[in-house]
């Protein structure tokens, strides 16, 4: 008998349908891959399964038993947690106070000395060092999502979704993730695994289960015996994907970009750029590699006008902008991918087309004369819709409802689109799938063929060794090296996105190259 069965489950939002008569079945102990495209279903449906929606047909059996889970909380106390890609932290509490907020299993009264003293030791169990009085806010980003895996098991579940748990490791931290998940496992525990990394999957899970536009293209296949990588992807996306972006050499051209000796201190009084400097010339793509939260977001919002430099100037095609503002850089022929889809990319109560005529909306051939051209803009995103696979009913359909990954190729298409001279790009692929994330790759070289200088921004090891031609690694804010794509190893960029120089000791930390 299996340990969790959905039988049938169908979810419906008005006349959209997410999923529709999924059967996903889990075997106690085991580690199951739930795999397909944006849009497949594969949120909802776990969500439906932690309680956060409710299904529209469909039953749960869990243990044997038929349960009907309607929030969080019932899911947790039959023994089923989950870690969302976004983390559920409140960055000003601390870590023990993270992990108990909401529960009501420790005392009546709540005792956070008892708490931290189990926390505690449930950490050293699963070899995760973690000050339970530290604030979430000082936690790198791999400490908190080790927190959110603690804060689970501390609630005594069995039973674990991991939600793309790797996109902002580094690869000795996906390692050191994939012992806990083995530790887990022995423990008899179970673990549904969410991730597009296809090589991840054939690393650390048994079977999987795909969805495609909703329903299920594959159920319970054993990964080991699936032939290869290729076959994986064609069973999530429904047709053969080229796995390897292809690309010529590159032959750069005039400097577009020259940022020099940047540096920033925040409003805490914290430095989060030191002196950082570097130039992406026409016809070339200089990859920024490190761990989230090393200076990559405040370097990209100095040089896009969101922030002004403490120190340092950033010309771009020779012209100082240091002190421009957003607007200005970007009628500059800057092209911009924002890091954060939903707070920075878009508007998420303005339908599709709104959306994808906002950043030249004052200008021909949006508008003329100040009267928005409608029929044209029409055209024009029913074009980026089409090209970059957007699922939606149409255009005017209000962009909080598309799903995140389908709301990041909205972005992506408008931002292309524009033709920009210089392209900055925030983890561009974060959260597409494999087919889409290939696409979205051949349109960036695309643009660098054409002439473009690109500035790309991830945390994803596989895109930064394939993409890019130069790669610059940031640690604490500081430049570790620039190198060519060429001579780039994984193990190197590891230790240097952990602030360590391989050419040094391990302990030399934090060294500009």
């Amino acid at each position: 008998m299996a340990l969790l069965e959905m039988r049938n489950i169908s979810k419906e939002f008005g006349p959209v349908v997410a999923n529709r008569d999924v059967t996903f079945s889990v075997e106690q102990g085991e580690v199951h891959a739930l795999l397909g495209e944006n849009g497949a279903g594969k949120s909802t449906l776990m969500n439906i399964l932690f309680g956060m929606y409710e299904a529209t047909e469909g039953d749960i059996y869990y243990k044997g038993e038929k349960v009907n889970i309607k929030s969080p909380k019932e899911s947790i106390d039959l023994g089923i947690g989950m870690v969302h890609q976004h983390f559920m932290l409140i960055p000003a509490h601390t870590a023990i106070e993270n992990v108990v907020l909401g529960y009501t299993g420790n005392k009546e009264v709540l005792d956070l000395n008892a708490a931290a003293e189990r926390f505690t030791a449930m950490a050293k169990r699963y070899n995760m060092d973690i000050d339970p009085w530290e604030e979430v806010r000082n936690l790198s980003v791999g400490q908190q999502q080790r927190l959110e895996i603690l804060k689970a098991l501390y609630r005594d579940v069995d039973t674990l979704i991991l939600d793309e748990p790797t996109a902002v490791l580094t690869p000795q931290e996906v390692d050191g993730l994939f012992d806990i998940i083995r530790q887990l496992i022995s423990e008899n525990k179970t673990v549904i695994f969410i991730s597009h990394k296809l090589p991840e999957i054939k690393a650390i899970c048994d079977r999987c289960t795909i969805l495609r536009q909703g329903e299920v293209a594959a159920a319970g296949l054993i990964v080991d015996e699936i032939a290869d990588m290729n076959e994986l992807a064609e069973l999530m996306v429904g047709r053969q994907v080229e796995l390897i972006s292809k690309k010529d050499a590159s032959c750069p051209g005039d400097v577009v970009l020259k940022v020099d000796n940047i540096s920033h201190v925040n409003e805490r009084k914290i430095q989060t750029l030191k002196n950082v400097s570097f130039e992406v010339s026409c016809g070339e793509i200089l990859g920024i590699c490190g761990v989230d939260g090393n200076g990559q977001s405040e370097l990209v919002k100095c040089i896009t006008g969101l922030l002004e430099p403490t120190e340092g100037t950033i010309h771009i095609k020779d012209e100082d902008v240091t002190k421009a503002s957003a607007k200005e850089i970007l009628q500059k022929g800057v092209g911009h991918i924002p890091e954060d889809r939903q707070k920075m990319g878009m508007v998420g109560q303005m339908n599709i087309r709104e959306n994808l005529s906002m950043m030249d909306y004052d200008h021909m051939p949006f508008s003329n004369h100040g009267i928005l051209r409608w029929k044209w803009i029409d055209e024009h995103s029913r074009e980026i819709v089409e090209q970059y696979q957007v699922k939606t009913p149409d255009v005017m359909e209000i962009s909080r409802n598309l799903s995140g990954g389908n709301q990041q190729k909205m972005v992506v298409g408008r931002e292309l689109s524009r033709d920009p001279e210089l392209l900055i790009a925030v983890h561009p692929a974060r959260g597409l799938d494999i087919g889409a994330t290939k696409y979205i790759h051949s349109q960036i070289i695309k643009a660098r063929t054409e002439g473009a200088a690109v500035l790309m921004v991830s945390t994803e090891l596989d895109e930064i060794m394939e993409i890019p031609d130069r790669i610059l690694v940031i640690y604490e804010g500081r430049v570790m090296a620039i190198i060519d794509q060429t001579d780039a190893t994984r193990n190197d960029l590891g230790l240097l996105m952990a602030g360590i120089d391989p050419k040094n000791s391990a302990n030399n930390k934090g060294q500009s190259a």
